[in-house]
């Protein structure tokens, strides 16, 4: 990929000089919050209030509201915009328990001008868009979704704003990925269209009216961005997310910040709440990009936290502080489960957790569990473990699912987990008493070999049992093969309720992998 487009702190510097018409923009944006209202640990994890007081915690919304407070003061002369390219929901208890009331009244605080729709702000259904919709004072914008046909979002969903900064029309376009119908819960109402197809025809419409400087604010990932910035004319800049990508120019292992993909800068801000983008654009009289700058900015404990939020927060922490803080048992050592790992391979995240279904319904016959790498959301570091922390990995309060299918249903289950590992997709099959090897060098659908069962070579006519989450078997993340399954059963215990009692039971608990999944 880095063929294909240009790296460097400060590309397409075509100007030395600001002149009398060009017109400067200061664009802050985040994106992939999920719920982290409160700091953060190493390990993308609720920060306890020790280790946050000692300095070694991350973001939250008081450091962003502290550090957006800094940048208005800083930038009170420039032209400045503050943007969410999605995903506020799902990812903590702060949304478990109160279903985007906090995160909407936080945004409210913080003052965004803008925001793009997220995938996971479907995972309530409709509804839970429509709240987030009505409860704030912006707009919420996506540019590829026919909500028409919707009783719920008929009316509500905008395809693209126009903004006026500083005399200026700033365009604003959106999309969002067109597989968030398996990897979320907008109902069949809603149509996805072609993310390239929509975003240009919303530029056209936008030129057509004298817009000049337009800025894309995705949600559909890294690699979609490039190819929308290759692919769609007249963009000036995407700001993006869905892919938790970093970007940075002094982090190791990081795309710089911009990356320049032909002329057009593209970013992101990890997620989280630990980094916030601030990207630096000049147009000339014409509206081309003539420079493009900056970096993103990490929210470390050198960022202090505004006391009013931190008040807040507190407040609304209480009713679930005894739930969160039950110590459930103890880790020898740090669980893995970053996004990285866990969507590409075997992880001890993902056997902790298909382990723990499996044990759970061994005694009803079943011999395989598969849990997509997607549904794990964070690590848990060593020691005491909490429930807070369980369900921090696991906040999407799926329940078990138990059925029967063939052999060669769980083949082709395998082969749709591994179809998209290039793009990090979350359907990847974490599993338990079955092992695999998968080849990246063969085409999507014929990936999979040596699928054993019990270490027994699979039958492909042969039917076996198998527990994964209600998510999955009613066809989430691609699994529709399992929507047919026979004798389902979708309304078991809670995920996080069985990984916790699997924790306690196997107290202490030493993370491990075993080769249960091989990449050739």
């Amino acid at each position: 990929m880095i063929d294909r487009f240009m790296t460097g702190m400060a590309v397409l510097m075509l100007s030395t000089g600001l002149a009398a018409a060009d017109y400067r923009l200061h664009i802050v944006h985040i994106n992939d919050l999920h719920s982290r209202i409160e700091p953060i640990n190493k390990y993308d994890s609720t920060c306890n209030a020790e280790d946050n007081a000692t300095g070694q915690c991350f973001g939250g919304s008081a450091r962003i509201a502290t550090k957006l407070a800094e940048l208005r003061t800083e930038l009170a002369a420039e032209n400045l915009l503050v943007m969410d390219a999605g995903d506020q929901y799902q990812g903590s208890l702060m949304y478990s328990t109160y279903k985007g009331d906090v995160e909407i009244e936080m945004m409210e605080r913080l003052g965004f001008d803008v925001m793009a729709v997220g995938n996971h702000e479907f995972d309530d259904g409709p509804e839970g868009l429509l709240k987030l919709i009505q409860g704030v004072s912006f707009p919420v914008i996506s540019g590829n979704l026919d909500v028409s046909q919707s009783d719920v979002l008929a009316g509500q969903l905008t395809d693209h704003v126009v903004l006026n900064v500083g005399g200026a029309q700033i365009g604003i376009v959106s999309a969002l990925a067109t597989d968030t119908s398996e990897t979320s819960s907008p109902g069949t109402d809603v149509i996805f269209h072609d993310e390239i197809d929509s975003l240009s025809a919303d530029v056209a419409l936008l030129e057509s009216q004298g817009v000049n400087k337009i800025i894309a604010l995705t949600h559909v990932g890294i690699d979609k961005d490039i190819e929308l910035a290759e692919q769609v004319a007249g963009l000036d800049a995407i700001i993006g997310g869905h892919s938790h990508t970093k970007f940075s120019n002094t982090e190791e292992g990081a795309l710089a910040y911009p990356t320049m993909v032909g002329d057009t800068p593209v970013v992101q801000a990890y997620a989280y709440s630990k980094y916030i983008g601030h990207l630096i654009l000049t147009f000339d009289d014409a509206g081309n990009v003539i420079s493009a700058t900056g970096d993103t900015i990490l929210l470390d404990n050198s960022v202090s936290e505004d006391p009013d939020i931190v008040a807040r927060v507190a407040e609304l922490a209480g009713p679930i502080e005894d739930l969160r803080s039950r110590v459930v048992a103890q880790a020898s050592e740090a669980i893995e489960g970053h996004r990285s790992l866990c969507r590409t391979m075997e992880c001890p995240m993902g056997n902790l957790v298909a382990d723990a279904m499996l044990a759970r319904v061994a005694d009803q016959g079943i011999q395989i569990a598969i849990q997509n790498g997607g549904g794990l959301r964070a690590s848990i570091d060593a020691g005491a473990v909490t429930m807070g922390e369980v369900l921090t990995v696991l906040p999407f309060q799926n329940t078990l699912a138990t059925f029967q299918v063939t052999g060669q249903t769980i083949i082709d289950a395998l082969e749709n987990g591994v179809s998209a590992v290039e793009e990090g997709a979350g359907r990847f099959p974490q599993v338990a008493g079955l092992s695999y090897a998968f080849d990246l060098s063969q085409a999507p659908g014929s990936r999979i070999s040596a699928v054993r069962v019990g270490g027994t070579p699979i039958d492909p006519a042969a039917t076996y049992g198998v527990v994964s989450n209600n998510y999955m078997r009613n066809g989430g993340d691609g699994y529709k093969m399992f929507r047919d399954a026979r004798n389902a059963y979708d309304y078991g215990p809670g995920l996080a309720d069985v990984t916790a009692e699997f924790l306690a039971k196997q107290s202490p608990y030493t993370p491990y992998t075993d080769g249960r999944i091989v990449q050739k």
